[in-house]
């Protein structure tokens, strides 16, 4: 799939209001895919959802960062998927789009539910190498199988692993707590990465979480990394608009620090995914992964040209 396979909802409705993709910088990506969630759809609706939200930022200046990355950015719209013709092609389709991009691009998608990580790690890997990833998430994706499907947006991070896309001692899990069991929960702990569980966090924002955000920055070293965001990370009270919403997780704030503390960090890319729009109540999961995203991209800016 060329970059001519991506298509515009709405011509205005644009992240930040950004212009097409030419030759920014750093280019944003749909990719309205939920065909493999094992609870309620929808997220196939975020890409336009987080765009919509993020047009309130649109002259915005970090806070942190004290750079907009609007005059960086180009949006390639949403990727025309072959959404009916099963997953194996949808993910052949997503590595071909994202492999386009990323040879010219540093990009961030918009999910789509979290079985498309695996195609964009593909992408990205073809170009790196082995990555450094860092998984925010209630669910540990780690799973072998998904309800008796050898794959779906539960097996990811345990396909990653096992095709060499990522090194499983520069992975690091933020935010896990669903119920699942223990070779499921601990398998990236037990290939040697990271878990910071929401139980670990709990209390921790701020200072509180810097011996944490040290223990990342150390481990990753200069090693390029992609980050991917699952916005169920969140406590429902800040994110109710997902497909598999669990409670006792991260805050806002906790996140943004997060994203805020590991810019300097070598990202080649990421993704936020599992926004689902039906469920979410005054906008606010879209509010806050746009946010997310935003500061993702200002972070980045921050570094200066590259």
């Amino acid at each position: 799939m060329g970059l001519g396979q991506f298509a515009y909802a709405n011509n205005s409705n644009r992240f930040l209001a950004a212009p097409p993709l030419a030759g920014q910088r750093f280019a944003l990506a749909g990719v309205p895919f939920d065909g493999a969630v094992t609870n309620r759809p929808g997220a196939r609706f975020g890409p336009q959802e987080i765009r919509r939200a993020s047009l309130m930022l649109c002259d915005a200046i970090h806070p942190v960062f004290g750079v907009s990355p609007l005059d960086l950015l180009g949006d390639a719209g949403d990727m025309r998927l072959p959404n009916a013709s099963g997953l194996p092609l949808v993910r052949e389709a997503i590595q071909a789009a994202a492999a386009a991009l990323m040879a010219q691009h540093h990009c961030v998608f918009l999910g789509g539910d979290h079985s498309v990580t695996l195609p964009l790690l593909r992408a990205a890997h073809a170009q790196y190498g082995p990555l450094g990833l860092v998984h925010f998430d209630a669910h540990c994706d780690t799973w072998e199988d998904h309800f008796g499907e050898p794959s779906g947006h539960g097996t990811w991070t345990y396909e990653a692993i096992q095709e060499g896309l990522v090194s499983p001692a520069h992975t690091v899990q933020i935010g896990l707590r669903s119920a699942g069991e223990r070779a499921a929960r601990e398998y990236v702990k037990d290939q040697g990465g990271l878990i910071f569980t929401a139980r670990d966090l709990r209390g921790c924002d701020g200072p509180g979480l810097a011996p944490v955000l040290q223990a990342i920055r150390t481990r990753m070293g200069d090693r390029p990394c992609y980050l991917t965001l699952d916005i169920d990370c969140l406590d429902p009270a800040f994110a109710p608009g997902t497909g598999t919403p669990e409670p006792g997780g991260l805050s806002s704030s906790q996140l943004l620090t997060f994203l805020e503390d590991l810019a300097p960090m070598n990202w080649v890319g990421m993704d936020c995914v599992e926004v689902a729009p039906a469920y979410d109540h005054a906008e606010l999961t879209s509010n806050v992964a746009a946010h997310c995203v935003w500061t993702y991209l200002c972070g980045q800016a921050a570094k200066g040209p590259v």
